[in-house]
């Protein structure tokens, strides 16, 4: 048995290896015919791939495994669409190579649904990327410093979906609208964006320092996209006005709190 086991680790079936033994005395147990058996394993082979391949893409994408669509606290945003949320999630936007536009207030949970569809996006096999909008332009500007600003763009490019968050922080530095544009143009209509801005559209040519170089972004952003609105409070704001309010109902009275 250890001569089979050593010549499935050689063949790099490690999933098969490990359970070799178990299952062996599974089929023994239950009287299994060789093709049953051997489905058993390869089942195993295959199970713990696609597990190694999901932790692999997990830690390459930078998503939080925390902010997961089913713990959205839709509550915060009546307002939002979650059918719209669920039909997402179902990714047929990757396959149509559509965007996905964010666009609301700091703290009213674009950030969280955007990871939230990046972890969807894992789960279904896709490859994903996730990064700060103003990460991505000092990325690639200290790329082109050591000769590797191609191969990001290529590995940019061939990402399944590219998910740049908070485009309208903060201004982009001197020529970083330039390597804006060229991830934008490089994924049109052949890969899949989402974006979360706090900014409208009307405000991006202030953004990027040029109107005209705003309009050829935006035009290319949103001819294949779902834009959502997100209109509600913020959520980190109300939580503290509740913390706030407890903490004057919690006072003893008589007392100046």
């Amino acid at each position: 048995m250890e001569n089979i086991k050593q010549r499935l680790r050689n063949l790099k079936l490690s999933g098969a290896a490990a359970s070799f033994a178990d299952r062996n005395q599974y089929a023994l147990d239950n009287k299994l015919s060789y093709l049953d058996f051997l489905e058993l394993i390869l089942e195993d082979e295959w199970a713990l791939r696609q597990s190694n391949g999901y932790k692999r893409r997990l830690l390459q994408s930078k998503l939080s495994e925390q902010k997961r669509l089913d713990n959205y606290d839709y509550t915060y945003q009546p307002e939002l669409d979650k059918s719209l949320i669920t039909d997402l999630s179902a990714c047929r936007y990757i396959v149509e190579k559509t965007n996905v536009i964010f666009m609301g207030k700091p703290g009213v949970g674009k950030t969280h649904l955007a990871n939230g569809l990046g972890l969807r996006a894992l789960e279904k096999g896709y490859s994903v990327m996730m990064m700060h909008a103003n990460t991505l332009i000092d990325k690639l500007h200290r790329s082109k410093a050591d000769g590797k600003y191609q191969s990001l763009i290529k590995r940019i490019t061939k990402t399944d979906l590219l998910i740049i968050d908070e485009v309208g922080f903060k201004k982009f530095p001197q020529n970083g609208s330039d390597d804006f544009f060229e991830v934008i143009r490089s994924r049109y209509e052949t890969g899949s964006l989402i974006i979360t801005t706090n900014r409208n559209f009307e405000d991006w040519a202030l953004l990027f320092g040029d109107k005209v170089m705003a309009s050829a972004i935006i035009d290319r952003i949103i001819h294949h996209a779902v834009l959502i609105k997100i209109t509600g409070e913020s959520y980190r704001l109300r939580k503290a006005r509740i913390n706030i309010s407890n903490m004057k109902t919690d006072q003893p009275k008589g007392k100046e709190p």
